[in-house]
């Protein structure tokens, strides 16, 4: 079992349920996936691209991604329909929570000049959105062998209703939001 789960098992879900006086164990917001997206607006040009990118996101989840494709066909970008554009990988059970593990205890406290994540990219319906802007952040990227600096979207699905129960259920689990 994945340490992280273990600890919201036994640690985070009493607390949340002495905060927020839920009746049934199953009330209990808990985290449901978590969605890692890099999205490549320059692999139009080059293909190869695309290739780098599958291997940084599969060192560093442990999951292949699926490569994304565009929807709709923009002139101005130089874009057709159907022309990959991206890759994401999605999360669940043991891996998400050790992916979760590794990105709150050793890649965000990598990150430079770094003062907390801020509280505001909650949706309104208890998932949050994290932006980084490198991918050499983590300890599976080697710097050398690195060609671009490149950011990625990672979003965590959360079973709460509003923001204040996935707030405190992620601010148990190691999130270090800002004050």
């Amino acid at each position: 079992m994945a340490r992280l789960k273990d600890y919201y098992e036994k640690t985070v879900v009493p607390a949340l349920t002495k905060e927020f006086q839920y009746k049934n164990p199953m009330e209990v917001p808990r985290i449901e996936k978590i969605v890692v997206n890099m999205g490549l607006g320059e692999a139009i040009q080059n293909a190869k691209i695309l290739d780098t990118a599958v291997e940084e996101i599969t060192a560093i989840v442990g999951q292949k991604p699926v490569i994304t494709k565009a929807k709709k066909s923009i002139a101005t970008f130089k874009l057709r329909r159907g022309m990959s554009i991206g890759c994401r990988v999605t999360l669940r059970r043991d891996k998400m929570y050790e992916f979760f593990d590794r990105l709150v205890n050793v890649a965000i406290p990598r990150v430079r000049d770094f003062r907390g994540i801020p509280s505001k990219s909650f949706d309104g319906r208890g998932n949050f959105a994290l932006g980084l802007k490198e991918q050499i952040i983590f300890p599976e990227i080697d710097y050398d062998k690195i060609d671009k600096i490149r950011g990625m979207n990672i979003v965590i699905v959360t079973s709460a209703k509003t923001d204040d129960e996935a707030r405190q259920l992620l601010s148990l689990m190691g999130v270090p939001f800002r004050n």
